[in-house]
């Protein structure tokens, strides 16, 4: 008899009170199971991790549930069909869904999978640009801040996942794109190489000084994805029917106790702003659309896949730690096959 196939994951093990540390998690092997009718046996090649999955790490009520203590984290993956289960797959398809991740091998429903085509874009880039960042980048720009040619937005976070992708549509809409980032090399990379009209370092002077200076004639669109800080400086630079998207707030996800809100947001009722939050989730309806047009840019050379890689499953705690504290370019990913 064939031994049962092997692989590691990674648990859950405490939930953490500020900032996470490797001691929130632990490596454990696992007996791999069969896949059940309907069901397909994925071997892991990248995994994703993302802001959100810190609100998980806490036992509160979300928009999605918490992680359980002992059991596997998941997240988006993208791997190769091993063994299949359903008439939809054959062994050898790529595939991604928007859980499996945290460990190298994912038994799963066949319905929670797409296919992947590798002649589009890189196998990873199906957790960048291809993927949810990008469907989250899309969706909040281009369906909530509606931004016309000749317009300004500002994205926060703009080296991130989201916000690379958030400036690159914004250029192609034809607008004057300025960024945030938290460091002198990221705000180089934004402006040299994602062409950025302006790219600032918050870490070096106050938001609301640095980005009264890049926007002297104000702001059309803003897509938040930092909060606090960021979000007040933009609230008092927006002009008459600016749009604000609220996609996230990465600066306040590990605080241990209540934020302020901003201080100007009685701003919005006489500029008659639009401030909308959103969760990509229920947008489905959007993924053709999506797929086709960030496949056509992606090969036009108009986006591109930015992403930052570590290796092996082990150091995945790591990477999502790095991650919050912004240590990424782009999309952070974990290689978990040798031969990805």
């Amino acid at each position: 008899m064939t031994p049962p196939l092997q692989g590691r994951e990674i648990h859950l093990k405490s939930r953490p009170h500020g900032e996470p540390t490797p001691a929130n998690f632990e490596t454990v092997t696992v007996s791999v199971p069969e896949p059940a009718e309907g069901q397909l046996l994925v071997r892991n090649h990248f995994m994703s991790v993302d802001p959100y999955m810190r609100g998980r790490m806490n036992d509160a009520k979300s928009y999605v549930p918490p992680f359980k203590l002992g059991e596997v984290m998941d997240g988006g993956s993208v791997g190769q069909v091993i063994r299949s289960r359903s008439p939809d797959f054959k062994e050898g398809d790529f595939v991604v869904a928007g859980t499996g991740g945290w460990r190298e091998y994912a038994v799963a429903p066949a319905k929670h999978y797409q296919k992947a085509d590798p002649s589009v874009g890189p196998l990873s880039a199906y957790l960048g640009v291809l993927g949810m960042p990008g469907l989250t980048a899309y969706v909040g720009l281009l369906d909530i801040g509606k931004p016309k040619a000749g317009e300004t937005v500002f994205v926060s976070a703009a080296a991130g996942a989201v916000g690379s992708v958030v400036g690159q549509l914004a250029r192609i809409q034809g607008c004057r794109v300025v960024g945030s980032a938290g460091s002198d090399a990221k705000a180089k990379y934004l402006r040299e190489e994602l062409k950025f009209d302006a790219a600032l370092n918050y870490k070096t002077a106050p938001i609301a000084e640095s980005l009264a200076k890049a926007c002297p004639d104000g702001i059309d669109v803003y897509f938040d994805n930092v909060g606090g800080d960021h979000l007040e400086a933009a609230i008092g630079l927006m002009k008459n029917h600016g749009r604000i998207v609220l996609c996230g707030a990465i600066s306040q996800y590990n605080a241990t106790a209540p934020t302020p809100g901003p201080r100007n947001l009685g701003l919005a009722v006489g500029r008659r702003l639009t401030l909308q939050g959103y969760i990509v989730i229920d947008h489905a309806n959007r993924q053709p659309d999506f797929l086709r047009d960030m496949g056509r840019w992606l090969r036009e050379g108009k986006v591109s896949d930015v992403s930052t890689v570590v290796d092996s499953l082990e150091k995945a705690p790591g990477a999502f730690i790095g991650m919050l504290r912004g240590d990424n370019t782009g999309k952070m990913l974990v290689r978990l096959a040798k031969d990805a």
